[in-house]
């Protein structure tokens, strides 16, 4: 299989994704907000899409692995002395940037 072919395959599965999610945020929107909330309206197709790509944006990222995973990480790092930090520099199997040795 060819990288067009697994790409046009990949595409077509996040754009089914993203319709199926979009209806069903429409559809949770529209059977829970306007019996909850009074002055609240069902709202469309369209808007349901656009308030998931917004949660998206704001709550997961883009990135493939929303949320808070980069902070636990972090934490880890910030813990670790010296010692352990030049340890871990020695043995990490993932290329060097530049300047590093």
């Amino acid at each position: 299989m060819n990288f067009r072919t697994k790409f046009v395959g990949k595409l077509l599965i996040v754009v089914v994704a993203a319709g199926v999610l979009g209806g069903a945020v429409m559809l949770l929107w529209n059977l829970v907000m306007p019996g909850l909330f009074i002055g609240s309206r069902p709202i469309d197709y369209w808007h349901a899409l656009g308030l998931l790509v917004l949660c998206r944006i704001l709550f997961g990222g883009f990135r493939g692995h929303g949320g808070w995973h980069g902070h636990r990480h972090w934490q880890k790092w910030q813990a670790m002395t010296e010692e352990e930090r030049e340890q871990f520099r020695k043995n990490r199997s993932f290329p060097r940037r530049r300047g590093e040795e």
